[in-house]
């Protein structure tokens, strides 16, 4: 990477669309650059470390080519040796989220993709080349830019939900709960819109019983989702309620919730429970954008034509849960990525 060298597509964010983009651009001969983002404890803490969202997941279950089996020895010869000692174990049932997003990653850097372990802090759109500035002060000049930072979950905050993330507390019911520690078991879901009433639907499928937490008297969901939620006799719901503290111990993970009422500060409840699902939202990471692409109401950005991933910026384009706050499936995630990456060599080729 020159200081003075124009490229010709740089990708921000580290996650299944990132790196299949990038997977895609570099097969193009795009020599892609992917800002995979900065390892730092507030990234950590917002969920904005390299390799995305589903490094923070255990078992992927649900990702088409990966059934259950054991992949030690295909990791082993498919990502070099110092990338697999930073990992976790090989388990040997099936892939994990870390070991997903390390081979990912393998695949765009094997085709010839470079990385730089920073953030992009500040981007400016106004002319062309782009100009894009990183955390650690320096500058890189492009002729488009793909934005595939993602979305992260939204959480409570509280002491004993980070400690038990990924051992019983997650934010994603389609991409966990299916998992055999979850199965035949008592869930909790934290929320009360439309997609805390989807997903409390969608682990009575697997659970004994599922416990809807919501802090006020009714549900915000859409009248006939509430109605859903109301006549499932496998959904117990608990109004004027929080999530005070998740129990459990090092061993089996989450054992148990206590709630706390918001009408009676005196009444809380303790609840034998296997694991805690937040849905309180996800939050697009977008403000490093400055007001630049045209976003939704939700802040995430807002594709200019169906199925075609240009933003109102010519020769920007996103992919991935910042552009979707729908589906925020790894899978669909990651063929965004390459939808962005064939859209940005088309409008490349068309402007020389």
């Amino acid at each position: 990477m020159s200081e003075n060298a124009i490229e010709k597509v740089v990708i921000i964010g580290s996650g299944p669309a990132g790196w299949c983009a990038a997977t895609y651009a570099a097969r193009a001969q795009l020599q892609p650059l992917v800002y995979e983002g900065a390892i730092t404890e507030e990234n950590r803490m917002a969920g904005t470390l390299p390799l995305g969202q589903l490094a923070l997941t255990s078992e992927v279950e649900n990702y088409a080519g990966f059934p259950a089996g054991d992949l030690g020895a295909f990791l082993d010869s498919a990502l070099p040796q110092e990338r697999r000692m930073m990992m976790p174990p090989h388990d040997g049932h099936g892939v994990t989220g870390p070991e997903l997003m390390e081979l990912m990653r393998q695949q765009a850097v094997n085709f010839g993709t470079r990385v730089v372990t920073d953030d992009i802090v500040k981007v400016d759109f106004s002319s062309r080349p782009f100009t894009l500035v990183t955390a650690g002060g320096s500058e890189v000049r492009a002729h488009s830019v793909i934005v595939a930072t993602g979305a992260s979950a939204n959480w409570l905050g509280l002491e004993s939900e980070t400690r038990f993330k990924n051992r019983g507390v997650s934010a994603c019911a389609v991409c966990d709960g299916a998992l055999p520690r979850f199965r035949n078991k008592e869930l909790v879901v934290v929320g009360g819109g439309d997609s805390a009433v989807e997903e409390a639907t969608y682990l009575t499928k697997f659970a004994s019983r599922v416990h809807l937490v919501h802090r006020r008297d009714e549900l915000r969901a859409s009248k006939i989702m509430a109605k859903r939620a109301l006549e499932n006799d496998k959904i117990q719901i608990h109004f004027d309620t929080t999530l005070a503290e998740v129990l459990g111990d090092d061993e089996q993970g989450v054992t148990g919730v206590r709630l706390e009422s918001t009408t009676d500060v005196a009444k809380t409840t303790t609840l034998e429970v296997a694991g805690v699902f937040l849905a309180i939202g996800h939050t697009p990471n977008t403000a490093f954008l400055d007001g630049q692409l045209e976003l939704n109401a939700k802040k995430y950005i807002i594709w200019q034509k169906h199925f075609r991933t240009a933003t109102n910026v010519e020769g920007v384009f996103a992919a991935g849960d910042v552009a979707d706050d729908y589906y925020r499936q790894a899978i669909s995630a990651a063929g965004t990525g390459c939808m962005a990456a064939l859209d940005a060599e088309r409008w490349l080729a068309e402007h020389d």
